[in-house]
């Protein structure tokens, strides 16, 4: 079973791709990322263990990321 203390290991795990992933493709420096992410929703929701983000690849919560700094707002997908 998943606990906050397990989730926090996770977000270690895909906090650095989503990072280089908003670098790359939005040509921006680490400070710049590291601050669109950690103060985004998506991240809030991630580090939030009943979203069940937890689960979803560095890929996949970059591109719900995109999707909140385009129109403000996230779709959390329903636990399988």
């Amino acid at each position: 079973m998943i606990n906050q203390e397990n989730v926090h290991s996770v977000l270690a795990f895909v906090t650095p791709g989503i990072l280089k992933l908003l670098m790359e493709n939005r040509s921006i420096a680490t400070e710049e990322a590291a601050a669109l992410l950690y103060n985004s929703a998506v991240y809030d929701a991630l580090r939030d263990q009943e979203t069940g983000m937890w689960r979803l690849s560095s890929l996949a919560l970059y591109g719900m990321l995109e999707e909140e700094l385009a129109d403000k707002t996230i779709d959390i997908p329903e636990e399988q």
